[in-house]
């Protein structure tokens, strides 16, 4: 089986997602990248149970090499993002918090310095119908210089260096989502600014410990 143990990585991805509440059913899609090859969750089968034969493999240019399923719908996201990025993993879902807020803000402020991970504010795109190549080209857009992106009336997208990292980012993405909208209930939510995100993003480089002498 072409690319197995890649497939079996983007299944056990694909159950986490589930595992976690973010995504319901077949509420997102999963995919990483292989050289110039890509795996991705197929059309059809809900997250928690999808198998590594069930997931197609593609070649960059959209091209179906094997799989018993077709790719979902939002492959065609996931390949524009490929085509466009560095990224080596891509997870879509339609998470409940990232969803409420792609159909209010034009932008997800950054008021917690973990965005600075995702590259600051997090953009919204221009809706778009869902598996179509404007939304992939609305998300390439968005995620210049950025890890994450919200889909209008959709939900989110995270990118990562590989499956755990852009789970991570889809993970954080969903966590700053529902913190805007806990810190709206009380008020307007002070946004951490540029200086500020710079000096976030200079101290993560020293890890845990950061320039200060104790």
């Amino acid at each position: 089986m072409l690319l197995e143990q890649e497939r079996r990585d983007v299944c056990l991805t694909a159950r986490r997602l589930a595992e976690t509440g973010l995504a319901v059913g077949e509420g997102g899609t999963v995919s990483m990248r292989s050289g110039d090859l890509v795996v991705a969750t197929p059309t059809g089968a809900a997250l928690h149970s999808v198998q590594p034969g069930d997931c197609p493999v593609l070649s960059t240019d959209g091209r179906l090499l094997e799989g018993r399923r077709d790719p979902a719908a939002e492959t065609t996201l996931h390949m524009g993002i490929y085509r466009a990025t560095d990224a080596g993993a891509v997870v879509q879902a339609h998470s409940r918090a990232a969803a409420a807020v792609s159909s209010v803000l034009a932008e997800l402020p950054p008021i917690h310095h973990l965005a600075a991970r995702l590259g600051g504010a997090v953009p919204v795109t221009r809706y778009a119908t869902y598996g179509s190549a404007d939304l992939s080209d609305q998300a390439c857009k968005a995620l210049k210089g950025k890890r994450a992106a919200l889909l209008a009336n959709h939900g989110g997208v995270a990118t990562g260096t590989d499956l755990a990292e852009a789970l991570e980012h889809a993970r954080l993405l969903e966590w700053l989502a529902a913190l805007y909208l806990d810190a709206s209930r009380l008020g307007a939510p002070r946004v951490l600014s540029e200086d500020e995100l710079a000096e976030i993003r200079h101290r993560d480089t020293y890890a845990w410990g950061g320039p200060d002498i104790f």
